[in-house]
């Protein structure tokens, strides 16, 4: 019997993908649709993370919508709570609040071929059904712990830094912090002044670069709002500076090798803010810039200047009772101890965060198991019909997220629009074009510095379990001209 659907569009995922794709398709007239959103309001990392220091790692002129650009953010680099409010901020403006649902907890998916249309189990026991599924549940959101002895033995507080309880007062504190990736590198300098002792745990470190960021004094953001093309030009130079730091110096490394520059000028920041030889010596990257995220700061490296900062890279054999003890027998006693160990990326169980079943039964965890991540430009997968996802395997290309969100959304809309011109109720990549565009993928690979570059000892989290890389290596005005120009043919309309 066929089943009418609840929605044209159930949109899993209330961070600013599923916000971006939601207005996206209400502009393209696809309004019917319903949006997920298992926490207690909108922003997605930008609602989880609130820890010290918190704050966009790009400038917040290329981090907005293009058809959503404010002129009113405090500092070149935003704060976190200035981009949690623009999420709401988009969330009202442009209706997505009335057609979504709250702790709405989805704990499965499953497609209906008899009636081509997705059923979306939820964890209250209601199911939720849609022609069409949009996955933008994102990559970084399920906090990782780390893999080791006695975790649950510590008898202090322990809280993750995606999950921060400002309830604790650090002040006064013996405090230990485990990690020194995105979110340590801006937690650490905020926290060191107001804590008794601080214990840096790394076991890598981080390549971290000058961060071009001042305030906006007031008379220039005004200028911003009224001036003509202001705007328009302080994303440009924000884009631009965005896609030399990361798109063009990781994917094209084998033509232009902008990340040996980037090396230097590393090791210039560290020689300038680093007093301690020794020290300098341990916070030094022996790895390949670009082969894991790096970070930008005018103030972490200088932390380790205190006195009350000791940075530990003694491995670490357990977690005590009390604190933290090394393999070489060292006991670092603590009040506090913080979990900056970062987020499940490609992961069982986390690509999406819920089983997805398509056509007979076929699981998307298994195909990617037995066929290694890949995806359509980053969108479909053949089997999965009327499922896209908008950070798919070799979807985005490391620039600005907001980009990966309006160019994912455009391939979708594109799709949605042939489908409706067809009457077709079922739209699915053929596996002929999944095949040749995964190919072109890891034939662009070459080049890029993750297998040109001394990527060993990185710890990176953009390899995954094959040793791939799952990143599109393409420049972002590419990514852009695809989204409008992918040949429909690569898929089948039924």
């Amino acid at each position: 019997m066929t089943r009418t659907p609840d929605h044209e569009i159930v949109i899993i995922g209330g961070g600013l993908s599923g916000i971006g794709a939601a207005i996206m398709l209400d502009r393209a007239g696809f309004g019917d649709y319903l949006l997920l959103e298992e926490g207690d309001g909108f922003g997605g990392a930008w609602h989880w993370n609130t820890y010290p220091g918190v704050g966009v790692d790009i400038p917040s002129f290329a981090y907005q919508f293009s058809f959503e650009q404010l002129s009113g953010w405090s500092r070149i680099y935003a704060p976190g709570a200035e981009l949690k409010a623009y999420a709401e901020h988009c969330v009202d403006k442009y209706d997505v609040r009335r057609r979504s649902r709250l702790l709405a907890s989805v704990v499965s998916s499953q497609y209906d071929d008899s009636s081509d249309l997705w059923e979306v189990h939820l964890a209250d026991g209601d199911v939720v059904t849609g022609r069409y599924v949009i996955n933008a549940t994102g990559v970084l959101t399920k906090p990782k712990k780390p893999e080791i002895r006695g975790a649950d033995e510590f008898r202090g507080t322990v809280m993750h830094t995606a999950r921060w309880d400002h309830d604790v007062d650090l002040t006064g504190k013996r405090v230990a912090i485990i990690g020194t990736g995105a979110s340590a590198v801006q937690i650490i300098p905020v926290i060191a002044s107001d804590v008794e002792h601080l214990t840096v745990f790394q076991r890598t470190p981080i390549w971290c670069l000058p961060k071009p960021d001042s305030g906006l004094a007031w008379p220039l953001r005004t200028a911003l709002g009224l001036v003509p093309g202001s705007k328009a030009a302080a994303r440009l130079i924000s884009q631009t500076y965005v896609e030399v730091t990361f798109p063009l110096a990781a994917h094209f490394h084998g033509y232009v090798p902008t990340a040996l520059f980037g090396e230097k000028l590393g090791h210039l920041h560290l020689r300038r803010s680093v007093r301690n030889p020794e020290t300098r010596q341990k916070l030094t990257p022996q790895y390949s810039l670009g082969c894991k995220r790096p970070s930008f700061s005018n103030t972490y490296l200088k932390a380790f200047n205190r006195a009350n900062v000791l940075l530990e890279t003694d491995p670490i054999e357990t977690i005590t009772s009390t604190g933290v003890r090394t393999v070489s027998g060292v006991t670092h006693d603590v009040d506090v101890l913080i979990l900056a160990t970062g987020f499940k990326t490609f992961e069982k169980g986390n690509m999406p965060a819920y089983p997805v079943q398509g056509i007979d039964g076929g699981d998307l965890e298994s195909f990617w198991t037995e066929n290694r991540f890949q995806a359509y430009r980053g969108v479909s997968v053949p089997g999965f019909p009327n499922f896209f996802t908008i950070l798919g395997p070799y979807g985005y290309n490391g620039s600005s997220y907001f980009n990966l969100i309006e160019t994912q959304s455009a391939h979708v809309t594109r799709l949605l629009k042939a489908a409706r011109k067809r009457k077709a109720s079922r739209v699915d990549v053929t596996e002929e074009a999944n095949d040749r565009y995964f190919a072109k993928s890891l034939g662009r690979r070459d080049n890029q510095v993750f297998f040109q570059g001394n990527c060993a000892g990185a710890n990176s989290y953009y390899f995954d379990d094959n040793g791939d890389v799952p990143l599109r290596a393409a420049s972002t005005l590419e990514t852009m001209w695809d989204a409008s120009h992918f040949p429909l043919k690569d898929y089948t309309f039924s």
